[in-house]
């Protein structure tokens, strides 16, 4: 049975997969570059502490997803050939958990922010599963049609 990749992703969803990237990216590195630092100095020391870390986790989740979606965009112009979806450089980076309770005692503006990258790092996930899984390209009738012929 032959083994394709699951379905490409449509120049339209990924184009507002990655315009809405770049706009959290931009909202999130400018709370945290200006609002952020005012709300972390209300912080007591180990809320900063956990601040700071999600202030990473979020950053890096976002670059994460821009950098999966610039790879699949590469793709699609022809700048990068397919390869392997299932390779190392062409997976979505991970994203590191953030405790219900540390965002629970993060400000509001944060909390937001941080939710809304969880939110578009799962969404994009379940897109990039989707062209990574492989799918048996023959049913069930056809492979057994392929038998017949290779014996004859």
């Amino acid at each position: 049975m032959a083994v394709v990749r699951g379905p490409a992703l449509s120049d339209r969803v990924a184009q507002q997969l990655y315009t809405e990237a770049l706009l959290l990216a931009d909202e999130t590195h400018a709370y945290y570059d200006m609002a952020g630092r005012t709300e972390r100095e209300g912080l007591d020391p180990k809320e900063r502490v956990q601040f700071a870390c999600e202030a990473l986790k979020a950053t890096t989740r976002l670059m994460h997803v821009i950098a999966w979606l610039a790879t699949r965009r590469a793709i699609a112009t022809g700048e990068l050939p397919e390869g392997d979806p299932r390779s190392p450089e062409r997976r979505l980076g991970d994203s590191a958990p953030t405790a219900t309770e540390v965002l629970g005692a993060m400000p509001t503006s944060a909390r937001r922010l941080i939710m809304a990258g969880i939110d578009l790092h799962e969404r994009v996930g379940r897109v990039a599963a989707g062209i990574e899984a492989p799918i048996a390209s023959a049913s069930p009738a056809r492979a057994l049609l392929q038998r017949l012929e290779r014996a004859f």
